[in-house]
């Protein structure tokens, strides 16, 4: 492959979205898992939904409504300051164990983020984890006011670089964003950390990895 660029998702590519689990456990004991994966998937519809309809809001409102949403879904009462208190996880998800170091391996790299989350969400979340000096920029939907897998987010991004997206790799974890990618004109990588198959939208990846300290030794 000829990448100049990579260009990676956040959610689920290299934060865990499910470090969550831990705060939701301390206000709802054993219910932390399925409070997690309600919460998410709901945020991922609501983004489809809101694109679809014309009615955007940004994300850190879109995954509130998706975790209220899952709390009533599952008969748990709660308050404001409950939930505000489990929204604020999104600003410290952790990274999954092995980006740090691989981050730093491909720095030879223009590295970004193209992420339906808001600016704020973003920065927070790659200021915690120490890896603001990794990339060269971290692009949010929000300038587009659009979702992922609109294809003028992934134009976006390939503007924001100034590259071709030819010779742009794009990486995630979501099989609908890479297909989404694919679509563009992106190479693609998608990560499969949990054995998942591939969505049937046809088109396929370039490129199918575990982790990303597999694509270190790839590329």
């Amino acid at each position: 492959m000829s990448i100049k660029a990579i260009i990676f998702d956040a959610y689920g590519t290299l934060f865990d979205v499910h470090t969550v689990i831990e705060k939701c456990e301390q206000f709802f004991p054993e219910k932390g898992r399925q409070i997690s994966e309600i919460w998410r998937q709901k945020q991922l519809e609501y983004t489809w939904l809101r694109s679809l309809m014309e009615r955007y809001e940004d994300f850190w409102t879109v995954t509130y409504e998706a975790l209220t949403f899952a709390l009533k879904e599952l008969e748990l009462e709660s308050n404001e300051e409950i939930r505000t208190t489990l929204l604020n996880e999104y600003l410290r998800l952790n990274p999954y164990p092995e980006v740090p170091k691989a981050l730093e391996e491909l720095k030879d790299r223009d590295l970004a983020i193209l992420s339906n989350g808001s600016p704020d969400m973003l920065n927070s979340m790659v200021e915690n984890a120490n890896l603001t000096d990794v990339f060269k920029d971290v692009i949010s939907v929000d300038e587009l006011k659009i979702y992922k897998p609109f294809m003028g987010v992934y134009q976006l991004g390939v503007a924001k670089l100034g590259v071709n997206k030819e010779e742009t790799l794009f990486i995630t974890s979501n099989p609908w964003d890479a297909s989404g990618a694919k679509t563009f004109g992106f190479q693609v990588c998608w990560i499969n950390r949990f054995n998942k198959h591939f969505d049937e939208l046809g088109v396929q990846p370039d490129m199918v990895i575990r982790n990303l300290e597999e694509l270190v030794d790839k590329i």
